[in-house]
């Protein structure tokens, strides 16, 4: 993996870490959403155009 996926990956850990109640949450399914939800936001952001960057967040369902 390389070192921007693991930083991304970094952040997903910790945000999962803030929202883990450990109310029977799965953790690793947290660590996956966010790191998923990290990676369309930085797509987002490297597109041109604010209409496309919405587009992009509106479709993966991706609050800014």
């Amino acid at each position: 993996m390389n070192e921007q996926f693991m930083k991304l990956l970094d952040q997903a850990r910790e945000l999962a870490n803030e929202v883990f109640d450990y109310d029977g949450s799965d953790y690793a399914e947290i660590v996956q959403e966010k790191f998923a939800e990290l990676i369309v936001q930085k797509c987002a952001v490297q597109c041109n155009h604010n209409d496309d960057m919405d587009r992009i967040l509106e479709h993966f369902g991706v609050e800014q």
